[in-house]
């Protein structure tokens, strides 16, 4: 008897990434962008140096899963030599690309010069905060070139799926991919995954609380700005209603010597 439909059973596709890969690929693009919107804004400083310390960490894990995670994880899988990565551009520009459980060969290396990027901006971050202006341009430098490799990532990331017709973006969400069964992973190892949000979400919650050490004043931050800041109001905003009341009263003409001088009249009523 042949079998029906309602019979047959499909098999998931193969996992590939497991649960902290996700986690930590996630997490740290969440990471990125809060920080890098929050560069400006004096009253979000708490948010944004927690942020970056979270990146720092949570990269810092990506090394050390990389060392000795799940096999796809681990950069001895990913990272190629160059042989690999021209065919691989080669294969692009012909318009067809060999599946891959996990990263291709150049993808790997996007791999590590984001994480590489992502640890030097947040040193400079650190070092500008505790050492005041010096490392400013040198940690803004740093971050853009994040911001430049990460756009290049995403292009890449869009190139790859269109033509390898596979969705690499929800692949990195569920975490399964179109190749044998043999390249899958074991396990997914949740439970780390779990560990690892909760930590970051309580560490950015500790961050912002107000009596956080992170809310002290930085090396090139005065004592005005961080009054200002403690208050939800920019710097400035104070400086520009200051200014018509200046000019209001650059305005008013000075009082008359005369006028300054003159004794006021004093009315006695007469005794009866």
């Amino acid at each position: 008897m042949n079998p029906t439909p309602s019979s047959l059973t499909v098999q998931p596709a193969p996992r590939v990434w497991d649960a902290p890969v996700r986690v930590l690929h996630g997490l740290s693009a969440l990471c990125f962008a809060g920080a890098w919107l929050t560069a400006e804004v004096d009253r979000l400083r708490p948010l944004h140096i927690s942020l970056g310390l979270c990146l720092a960490a949570l990269m810092a894990l990506r090394v050390l899963w990389g060392l000795v995670g799940s096999p796809t994880a681990r950069f001895s899988h990913f990272l190629k030599g160059p042989t690999a990565v021209v065919k691989h551009f080669t294969e692009l520009t012909q318009g067809r690309l060999q599946a891959h459980a996990g990263h291709n060969p150049a993808g790997g290396w996007a791999v590590v010069g984001l994480i590489g990027l992502s640890l030097a901006s947040a040193a400079t971050g650190w070092l500008t905060w505790t050492g005041g202006e010096t490392f400013e341009d040198l940690h803004e430098g740093v971050a853009t070139a994040a911001l430049a490799l990460v756009g290049l990532h995403l292009a890449a990331v869009a190139l790859t799926s269109h033509l390898s017709q596979r969705n690499l973006v929800a692949s990195m969400v569920h975490g399964r991919a179109e190749v044998p069964p043999s390249e899958g992973i074991p396990r997914n190892h949740t439970g780390l995954a779990a560990l690892i949000l909760v930590a970051t979400v309580g560490f950015v919650a500790w961050g912002l609380a107000p009596n956080s050490p992170l809310r002290a004043p930085g090396a090139n931050e005065t004592a005005e700005t961080q009054h200002h800041r403690e208050r939800g109001q920019e710097p400035d905003d104070e400086d520009e209603d200051e200014a018509p009341r200046l000019m209001s009263g650059a305005a008013m003409p000075p009082a008359s010597p005369a006028s300054a001088t003159a004794p006021r009249s004093v009315r006695h009523d007469d005794d009866d």
